[in-house]
């Protein structure tokens, strides 16, 4: 390890500690390393900007940004819940219930855990907390667990990104991303079911089951998105950056047109959102580039390759290393940051060692989103609370048996790579 590269990472973490964006911070660390290696400081605008060119598949995250922004736009969300709340209000804790299984719905259309918990998961809060049934720091804690099943379920934003910097297929890392996103809903609803059980929670009044039907045929042009974009992906239509336009075109039309919610000036301020969101996005996916690029530089994910080979490591014994690492990485830092910066350096490693690149792949991602509801840093706390007002010390009280779910998911899907693989094999995967 070079002393351009030991400064690089001194200066990344220490802007970092003061508060710094991190694309911020890891484009100056990258500077800084250019300068001090005697190299061109242009290779950095150079790499970001031909990195950002040549990668197709990123113009999916902005097109997915807008789907999201456009689906939590007027009554499209309000007939999701309608029907989420028909379909399981009935049971105990029923409005906790309806949350995880909005997040399950709406994971099918945003891609994004941010999209989820600040659009939909606060109207469910508001709904948990006027109810008197649930406490502000239940309701929050539950929104936050739920959200993470949406990058799960395709489409996924953090799957696109892993794609971009291991070269994993997109259409098998969104199946493989199915089956762990059910599983994750199942073990949510199963310790909600638990506590409201414990805390006498009682159901919702809610319509009489022969009023489903009817509330099914209203939500189900909504309903349809997610079968939509993997029909397109599957059936060789579309590839996922078009499927993701798809996505965004026909959550327009529906809006406008069918259910006529968004107008003019609506729109405007939802395009308006989704560039900024997408601008943001950008900034850290061009950073990482450049970083990305001086890791090569140094050869350092050869380095660990080579390491972890000749300590004679089994497969099973480094994919938990390495997810008790991203666990404790997700506690400081966002899951951008260690998908598109950390990640690639055990990418080598998992090639040498022969594991699945789609199954690495999906189980960092559902690592990465419970890095998102991990204090200090936990990003779904700081949405949550910033949007509601409580208080994240009660999210993250009331959150913790909601954790464990989420651990052991992740356990059962690090054990047992079936889990991960067993759709993507059914649709021709050979890894």
């Amino acid at each position: 390890m070079s002393l351009a590269f030991l400064l690089c990472l001194m200066v990344l973490f220490l802007l970092a500690a003061f508060g710094a964006p991190i694309a911020h911070s890891m484009i100056v660390a990258a500077v800084v390393y250019l300068a001090v290696s005697g190299q061109d400081l242009g290779l950095a605008a150079e790499q970001i900007i031909q990195g950002i060119y040549d990668s197709f598949i990123i113009l999916a995250v902005p097109l997915f940004i807008v789907a999201a922004n456009i689906m939590n736009e007027g009554s499209i969300s309000d007939r999701l819940l309608d029907f989420c709340k028909a379909a399981v209000g009935r049971f105990r804790g029923g409005l906790a219930q309806v949350d995880i299984l909005v997040s399950l719905i709406f994971s099918g259309m945003s891609g994004s855990a941010i999209a989820d918990a600040a659009g939909v998961g606060k109207i469910t809060i508001n709904m948990m907390v006027k109810s008197g049934h649930y406490t502000p720091g239940f309701a929050g804690a539950v929104v936050a667990a739920s959200a993470t099943i949406g990058p799960i379920i395709p489409p996924s934003i953090p799957m696109v990104m892993y794609a971009l910097v291991s070269d994993a297929s997109i259409g098998y890392l969104f199946l493989g991303g199915v089956v762990p996103g059910l599983i994750m809903t199942a073990g949510l609803m199963a310790m909600t079911t638990w506590i409201a059980h414990k805390r006498h929670i009682p159901a919702e009044d809610v319509p009489p089951l022969r009023e489903l039907p009817r509330i099914t045929f209203r939500a189900l042009p909504a309903l349809l998105m997610p079968v939509i974009l993997l029909a397109g992906i599957y059936g060789g239509a579309t590839t996922p950056t078009e499927a993701a336009a798809v996505a965004a075109a026909y959550a327009l039309l529906l809006a406008a047109f069918l259910y006529r919610s968004v107008s003019l000036a609506s729109l405007r301020a939802i395009f308006s959102e989704s560039a900024r969101s997408s601008a943001s996005v950008g900034i850290i996916i061009g950073s990482a580039l450049i970083f990305n690029y001086i890791v090569a530089s140094e050869n350092v994910p050869n380095q660990l390759a080579t390491y972890f080979n000749g300590l004679d490591v089994s497969p099973l014994a480094f994919l938990l290393l390495v997810n008790v690492l991203f666990l404790l990485l997700g506690c400081i830092l966002d899951a951008t940051t260690i998908i598109l910066v950390i990640v690639p350096l055990f990418v080598p490693v998992c090639r040498a060692l022969g594991i699945d690149l789609v199954h690495f792949g999906v189980v960092t991602v559902v690592n990465c989103m419970i890095g998102l509801i991990t204090p200090p840093y936990g990003m779904l706390l700081f949405v949550i609370s910033g949007a509601t007002g409580i208080k994240i010390n009660a999210i993250v009280r009331e959150g913790m048996p909601f954790l464990i779910a989420l651990l052991c998911a992740l356990a059962a899907l690090i054990l047992f790579p079936e889990l991960v693989l067993w759709l993507p094999r059914q649709f021709g995967y050979q890894g």
